[in-house]
Formats: C-alpha cells, structure tokens, sequence
C-alpha cells in the first residue's frame, strides 16, 4: 500500500512543477514579448510561438511538455498504485491549468497533457502526440489538433488495452482539455480560429 502522505506530497509536488510558467519563463530569459500582454494572452506554445517566435515557442513546448513528463514518470516510478500515479500526472495539468505562480491561471494544458501522459504511458503517450501533430499539420489548427487528439484519449486507452482506471483518467484529462478549448470551439465552428503561421 503506497502512504497517503508521500501521495499527498508528490501530488503537491506535481501541481507545483506544473505550475511553472515556461512560456512567461523562456519569454524573459530571451528578452522577448511576454506572452501575457500579446495575442491570445495565453502562457502555452502557441501563443508563444504567434507573438515571440519558433525559438520560444519550442523551448515553451519543451518546458510544458517536459513538466508534465516528469511528475507522470515520477508517480509511475515512486508508487504501485494506478490511481496514485494518475493523481501526481493530473495534479502537473491542473498546475499549468491554474499556476499558483500566475494568480491560479495559466495556460490550456494540451502539451502537459501529453507530456504527463507519455509519463505514465510511453507508447499511449506517443500515440497521442502523433495524432496532435497530425491533425495541425492537416488543418493547421493547434486547438483543432488538440481536440482531436484529447478526443481520441479514451478510445487509444482502450485500443492499447489499458486497465478501466486508465480510460476513467483520460476522460477526466479529456473534459479538462475540452473544456478550456471552448472558445476555440466556438472560433472552430464560425471559422474565425486563427491558423499555425498567422497571427490574426
């Protein structure tokens, strides 16, 4: 049986390092725009990419998706339990959903997301990546390949024949990520969502 208490602070751990803001991070190191006052507003790549570069925009990808790989591999390494290791990768997404170092705001969460589950299931992990990049590739829309891949979550669970538990978290992770796309949903459904590339 893994402790409640190492449960409770390796979940705290990961809401804190989740909760680094990369984009605002990277966008000051390389004296550039912060994300914050440009665009979208929004701390994620993205929006980083549109308003401070490439070179910003992959680092804040890294960062983001690096984060959340860390705290699911590291509930995958440290418990036995599914549930405690679906707890640490969840609290990382909740961090970067709701930073306590931005005023418990933050980003949309699609490359923690995908870094946390990677953590916890490489080849899911994997999988869901190819299906993101795929899709923006495709469309040209980040939130349009985001939605996609989140919306496929739970059937790659199943496919990969992943334990009921697992299929219940990406569901969760699937809300979370849907829900903070809904005004992309909107600009989706009208046309008005701004393409990769252009900053309109």
């Amino acid at each position: 049986m893994d402790s409640p208490w190492l449960i409770g602070f390796l979940t705290l751990l990961g809401y804190l390092i989740g909760s680094i803001p990369f984009g605002v991070v990277v966008s000051h190191l390389l004296g550039v725009t912060d994300p914050r006052t440009a665009g979208s507003k929004n701390v994620g790549f993205t929006n980083v990419l549109r308003v401070s570069g490439k070179k910003a925009g992959i680092l804040t990808l890294i960062g983001d998706m690096g984060k959340g790989w860390f705290a699911g591999w590291m509930g995958t390494l440290v418990f036995h339990q599914e549930a405690a290791m679906f707890l640490v990768a969840l609290a990382s997404i909740v961090g970067h959903l709701y930073s306590v170092f931005l005023s418990f705001k933050g980003g949309k969460g699609v490359a923690t997301a995908l870094g946390a589950v990677a953590g916890v299931a490489p080849w899911v992990g994997l999988t869901l990546m190819g299906i993101w990049l795929g899709a923006v590739w495709l469309w040209k829309y980040s939130s349009g390949g985001a939605l996609v891949a989140f919306g496929l979550f739970p059937v790659v669970a199943i496919v990969f024949h992943r334990s009921w538990l697992f299929v219940g978290w990406a569901c969760l992770i699937t809300v979370l990520i849907w829900t903070r796309h809904k005004d992309n949903l909107v600009r989706l459904w009208s046309g008005t969502e701004s393409r990769i590339g252009r900053t309109s």
